[in-house]
């Protein structure tokens, strides 16, 4: 028989070793992925923008999503036209002065019968914070020529501005908004293994 503390020792390697395998980070690598979004403008065609600057981190275990969480940088919005990119700076828009991030944390994890995912995140924006759904397609794992393993994450969700305070509501002579209420909200996003400085086996 072992002795008491080389039983607590065993046990104590044991937790440590199922805990280390149980779950894997992911770190989301900004340079094969976008953060956009699309909106309508005077009712006729929609605006396309992004998010330059963000950041994020992704918890699996297996081929299973069980926490997300996200940051973006609202200074870095990006719709190819400066002087509106000033504006939606603004308090009449995002207000980045006083709110300077936008973030999405995981509170649970739906899973379809299909192994779809929808995450149920906490998403503040302005300010304001509201339950958002965003279904999930997942790619991977899988290891790339560098032998990193990466992991592809697809989300579409739609949210209407107004609900976080973008209240801005110029209206045209046909009673049309200038700027449409609902925004559709796109993540493109690869994430890389973390491996502490030691290759996972």
């Amino acid at each position: 028989m072992f002795s008491k503390p080389i039983m607590i020792a065993l046990a104590a390697t044991l937790l440590l070793t199922a805990s280390a395998f149980a779950a894997d980070s992911y770190k989301i690598d900004p340079a094969h992925s976008s953060v956009s979004f699309s909106v309508r403008h005077l009712g006729l065609a929609n605006v396309k923008g992004k998010f330059n600057e963000f950041t994020g981190s992704v918890t699996m275990d297996g081929k299973k999503i069980t926490e997300a969480s996200g940051t973006i940088q609202v200074q870095s919005i990006d719709t190819g036209v400066k002087q509106r990119d000033d504006h939606l700076r603004t308090a009449d828009f995002f207000d980045a002065g006083k709110h300077p991030t936008i973030t999405f944390k995981t509170k649970k994890i739906e899973t379809g019968k299909d192994g779809s995912a929808t995450l149920i995140a906490d998403f503040t924006m302005r300010g304001v914070t509201k339950e958002l759904k965003l279904p999930v397609k997942l790619s991977g794992p899988a290891k790339d020529p560098w032998g990193k393993t990466r992991i592809g994450l697809e989300a579409k969700a739609k949210l209407n501005r107004k609900d976080y305070g973008i209240n801005y509501h110029q209206v045209l002579e046909s009673g049309v908004l200038a700027v449409g209420e609902e925004v559709e909200l796109e993540i493109n996003a690869e994430a890389i293994l973390e491996t502490d400085g030691a290759e996972k086996k």
